[in-house]
């Protein structure tokens, strides 16, 4: 029965993956993967990318970009889906856990669109409202100061609702009597959440903070590369977004191979120290 689900990674995660020799060579779309000639020195495209005079900025981008969006999009999920656990009108419980996780069904492209219709500068509903309310308006969109704020925000409206879906099922798993018997101890709802509820969540939630912390190095590049513009630059510009202008749009192949391999090389890096940290905690994948 596993059988076709192996035969499908092998040929389509394992196979692809010979595809890297690519990186220490200087890969020409004519003469293949085969006929181009080896890279001289082997690490040509690696200290092309590292002494890049953007390297240190878009390093810094993707890592403080993905960063904020851990630390800041952890505890919404958890928080909504304890509100949801705790939610006696099931109605109630019904429509907001149906509107909560809608984002997460939508593309960036239009999820962009709401953007500009909520935060433009000319024509958004805020800007609107700050002016007529005698303030000023606000560059959300083109302002270095409130870009990365807009990313993460919007990054948490789009997952919270699917991450409390993840955290409400590891709840559903917890033995009813322990809430039994800490109401006959004399346990109020807040402490049946931080004695029961959470201790009971723990593994689920450090399972999921050591996958997000493996993709640390990407930085949605979707979601950014849809969302920032040439005033943002300095502080929107990541990894993926320098690789698909530099490495793809000009056809260096060899050069987004090498970024990618030294992504994934640092990703398996971080999810082998967070898996070996979070063990501590009585928390891992393997």
């Amino acid at each position: 029965m596993l059988l076709p689900g192996l035969i499908w990674y092998v040929i389509y995660k394992y196979l692809p993956m010979y595809g890297l020799i690519i990186a220490f060579k200087d890969y020409d779309i004519v003469g293949g993967l085969w006929n181009s000639p080896w890279s001289d020195p082997w690490n040509k495209y690696f200290l092309q990318f590292f002494n890049s005079p953007y390297f240190t900025e878009i390093l810094g981008n993707t890592l403080l970009i993905s960063i904020y969006k851990l630390i800041f999009g952890t505890l919404p999920p958890i928080f909504l889906a304890i509100l949801f656990n705790e939610c006696r009108s099931r109605w109630l419980k019904k429509w907001v856990q149906t509107i909560s996780y809608m984002p997460h069904f939508l593309s960036w492209v239009i999820i962009y669109g709401i953007v500009i219709a909520l935060l433009s500068e000319t024509s958004g509903i805020v800007n609107h409202l700050l002016v007529n309310s005698g303030f000023k308006s606000i560059p959300f969109i083109t302002s270095t100061d409130w870009f990365r704020s807009l990313l993460v925000g919007s990054d948490i409206w789009q997952n919270i609702g699917w991450g409390a879906i993840i955290y409400m099922a590891a709840m559903a798993s917890i033995d009813n009597t322990l809430y039994e018997a800490c109401r006959v101890d004399g346990g109020g709802r807040l402490r049946m959440i931080w004695h029961i509820t959470l201790p009971g969540i723990q593994t689920t939630i450090v399972l999921l903070l050591i996958l997000k912390i493996g993709h640390i190095m990407e930085g949605s590049f979707d979601q950014i590369y849809i969302m920032y513009n040439t005033q943002v630059y300095k502080v929107a510009d990541i990894i993926d977004t320098w690789v698909y202008r530099t490495g793809l749009q000009q056809m260096n192949f060899s050069l987004a191979s090498a970024v990618g391999l030294f992504k994934s090389l640092i990703g398996m890096i971080l999810i082998l120290i967070a898996n070996r940290v979070a063990k501590i905690w009585g928390g891992s994948i393997w």
